[in-house]
């Protein structure tokens, strides 16, 4: 049993162990219990199942939806890269090839099976697994794995949500563990204490009073979601100028949709979601071309940083 498979990002040297061969035979794995669908945790998944994966993958109810969108788009961007490394020569290979397809991700998520939290089921004789809410993202979990012969139980806390986060409810509180493996996002590092409605106020306000774009590159999923509804909460409480809101990514345009759909799943009401839905611009496109008209300014622009910076032209934003 696997218990996450996700793909290493960043620097090249770190990109490069996702081509290292998998510790283990993956026709001898069983089953993937997954924490949640973010890449770094979900993303080698295509690739595994390329290799020989045969078994099924576990994790809670909206977390397929988001992967439903997350990989395919991680393929496709393999895909992309290939033939630019191809067209341009970088590659010490002939014809560089992507980790996995876009086709490759889709074959992964027939391999799903959800579950509820809490509900117990064995992925592979002898132990009994449940999830519990982890408070990170959109149904992200953390994972009991209880062995019935010995009695003992291991916790694998994924990514661990804020007790006080804005939008996603507090992580549960774990009841035993006899060995924790507990993820450190930040190292060493500790959150700021800062009010983060009170410093977007002082941006946003900066930033229009001068007539000026405020550009805000965002993760699709979690950080996107709560920056629109910040800024629309602000501007409800008259605290920062009525302004147009666009969310320029298509990934997390969806992101967005399936957190909407699943409001049970964090603090937010029906009403909220829907004030997100319906006062942000979502810049949607057509063979490449936008089908949103030119901003004016002020405005907001969230996106992510990659797809802003090709919309970048002097004396303003491009659409």
């Amino acid at each position: 049993m696997v218990v996450d498979c996700g793909m290493y990002q960043g620097v090249k040297t770190l990109r490069r162990r996702n081509w290292a061969q998998f510790p283990v035979d993956p026709g001898t794995s069983k089953a993937v219990v997954l924490t949640h669908a973010h890449i770094d945790h979900s993303g080698y998944l295509p690739a595994l199942v390329r290799i020989g994966f045969k078994g099924k993958i576990y994790y809670t109810k909206a977390t397929h939806e988001l992967c439903n969108v997350l990989l395919p788009d991680a393929g496709f961007l393999q895909e992309e890269d290939a033939k630019y490394a191809y067209r341009k020569k970088y590659s010490k290979h002939e014809r560089p090839e992507p980790l996995f397809t876009e086709k490759d991700a889709r074959e992964a998520l027939k391999h799903f099976e959800s579950l509820h939290y809490h509900e117990s089921f064995e992925p592979v004789k002898g132990f009994e697994v449940p999830f519990t809410p982890a408070g990170h993202i959109l149904d992200s979990s953390c994972v009991h794995v209880h062995h019935n012969v010995t009695g003992r139980t291991v916790v694998f806390s994924g990514d661990v949500g804020r007790q006080h986060d804005l939008i996603m409810r507090p992580p549960e509180r774990l009841k035993r563990a006899d060995v924790l493996v507990c993820e450190s996002t930040y190292g060493d590092r500790a959150h700021a204490e800062v009010d983060p409605e009170s410093e977007l106020e002082e941006i946003i306000t900066r930033t229009s009073c001068r007539g000026g774009i405020v550009l805000v590159p965002a993760f699709a999923v979690g950080r996107a979601q709560m920056l629109l509804y910040v800024v629309q909460k602000l501007m409800s409480e008259e605290r920062i100028p009525q302004l147009p809101v666009y969310l320029n990514s298509p990934m997390a345009i969806k992101a967005t949709e399936i957190f909407c759909k699943h409001h049970k799943e964090h603090k937010l009401s029906v009403n909220q979601c829907k004030l997100i839905d319906d006062k942000t611009e979502f810049v949607r496109t057509v063979d490449g071309y936008s089908t949103t008209s030119r901003p004016c300014y002020p405005t907001i622009v969230t996106a992510l940083s990659l797809l802003v910076s090709r919309h970048l032209e002097p004396g303003g934003m491009h659409w």
